[in-house]
């Protein structure tokens, strides 16, 4: 190692770390500013949580970006596709920060805690998304992870959200560490951390032998875990049903788009030339999603197990784009990942609504007779189940076209037929719900809740899914330069 450490090269590439960077100053700040403040006060804690959110997505935006941008010694990485990725994320948790500020006062468990951990894990998904080495993507993944550990017990008089943090704690540590010893593999086969170092190694021919074969079989374990694969999946269940529904929602969304990003850094990028061994093994894990996926939701009364395993499903969806190995499967991929978060943070969202003191509105059954309650809402929460379903002309159906349009494009058709009749399975489970909305007895007569902010929100949460149906040339058109 003859090279030297350059300061100035370092601190001239923290201009492309300026989002970060301001987000790590405003969640110090909200932090601080939230000992003082007085409960009747603790609104400000949200009210600046969103603002900054909005801030980091707007200096996000204005980074000028021609081409691809490495800096800081190759730890940070600048490209559209983290652009995009940043900027959905950003967006995703703001609107979540609104959703949750209504369900957080109902159950007197309005603390600042749980918008500054959201906000220091929105920052470790930013990390791992602009990462440009194994040891930028580990430390990202680990804030983002160690934050919804905290999150998820975060209402500590409730025994189920401590042992939901438990076992994520637990089986989330065992993944981390699988995915640590597939990195120190792979850094021993290519001799770099680097990203663009290791497909370079790759590609030259020094990592082709049977080490590598096994780090990539170790990181496909990490991956599969934070994305919630089968059969990796057996946290996602117990831990969104025994989580606060305000911090459900939060790894149902945000964190997606974090595992996706892990997934196209680690694979594609740095392991593109080792396709051949990884497209196998992420064949397994899409086909087994979607098979226990879709199936298993089908016997679930509770709607936040069935969204647990519904997002099991689609993730072998977005699997099939990423295991095609062509620009078209990716780009497929980051629409479906990207539609799936806009249709995931509207149905928790619904649950929100609904919710009130001692109700969680969680049981299936919670939804029965909601048209004779609030038509508007029932109509919203319809758009969500038809485009979760793939129904057309919603965003779903689109989102669930491109990737078996890709794997149809590499000669999978099984793999495609396999897709399709899965779809077919989970329709029944989520038409299921717009039928107790529609057809069934209301058995609950309450007016429904949430501010006037929400309501407007996750009104205009559903009408994006339905207009992105309608017209999604701006999002497919967005997806395909973000990874040109």
């Amino acid at each position: 190692m003859n090279a030297t450490f350059n300061p100035s090269l370092y601190n001239a590439g923290l201009v492309y770390a300026r989002p970060e960077i301001f987000l790590t100053i405003a969640a110090c700040a909200i932090l601080m500013l939230d000992l003082m403040l007085t409960d009747a006060q603790r609104r400000w804690t949200g009210i600046l949580s969103v603002i900054s959110l909005g801030i980091t997505a707007v200096l996000v935006v204005g980074q000028p970006l021609s081409t691809r941008i490495v800096a800081l010694g190759g730890l940070f990485e600048l490209d559209r596709m983290a652009q995009v990725l940043k900027v959905v994320t950003l967006l995703t948790v703001a609107v979540v920060f609104v959703y949750s500020t209504d369900y957080l006062k109902r159950r007197a468990i309005f603390k600042g805690e749980y918008f500054v951990l959201g906000l220091f894990a929105t920052l470790g998904a930013m990390v791992l998304i602009s990462a440009g080495s194994l040891i930028t993507l580990y430390l990202g993944l680990e804030l983002m992870s160690l934050s919804l550990y905290a999150m998820v017990a975060f209402d500590r008089d409730s025994g189920i959200a401590a042992e939901s943090a438990i076992k994520y704690f637990v089986l989330g540590s065992m993944a981390s560490g699988t995915l640590l010893y597939g990195m120190s593999i792979i850094y021993g086969m290519t001799g770099s951390l680097e990203l663009a170092g290791i497909a370079n190694a790759v590609g030259a021919g020094f990592g082709a032998n049977l080490g590598l074969v096994f780090g990539i079989a170790f990181l496909i374990v990490g991956v599969g875990f934070k994305f919630g694969a089968v059969p990796f999946h057996m946290w996602i269940p117990d831990v969104y049903e025994g989580s606060p529904t305000c911090v459900t929602v939060f790894i149902g969304t945000a964190s997606k788009l974090a595992a996706f990003a892990l997934a196209m850094r680690l694979l594609p990028e740095a392991l593109g030339a080792s396709q051949a061994d990884w497209t196998q093994m992420l064949v397994v894990l899409s086909v087994l999603s979607m098979a226990i996926g879709n199936i298993v939701a089908i016997a679930q009364f509770n709607l936040k197990r069935m969204l647990a395993y519904s997002t099991i499903s689609h993730v072998g969806y977005v699997l099939l784009g990423i295991l095609s190995g062509t620009a078209q499967g990716y780009q497929a991929a980051m629409f479906y990942m990207i539609s799936y978060v806009v249709v995931a943070a509207g149905a928790f969202g619904m649950i929100l609504l609904l919710a009130r003191q001692g109700f969680e509105a969680d049981k299936l059954e919670d939804f029965k007779g909601l048209n004779a309650r609030s038509p508007w809402f029932a109509g919203m929460m319809a758009i969500l189940m038809f485009s979760l379903a793939g129904v057309p002309p919603f965003i779903g159906f689109w989102a669930k076209l491109g990737v078996i349009q890709a794997v149809l494009g590499v000669q999978l058709t099984w793999l495609a037929v396999v897709a399709v009749l899965f779809s077919v399975v989970g329709a029944y489970y989520y038409l299921r719900v717009v039928k107790l909305m529609y057809f069934d007895e209301p058995g609950d007569a309450a007016a429904i809740g949430g501010s006037t902010l929400m309501r407007t929100v996750l009104s205009a949460n559903a009408l994006l899914v339905l207009g992105i149906g309608i017209y999604p040339g701006a999002l497919l058109l967005l997806c395909q330069r973000a990874l040109q």
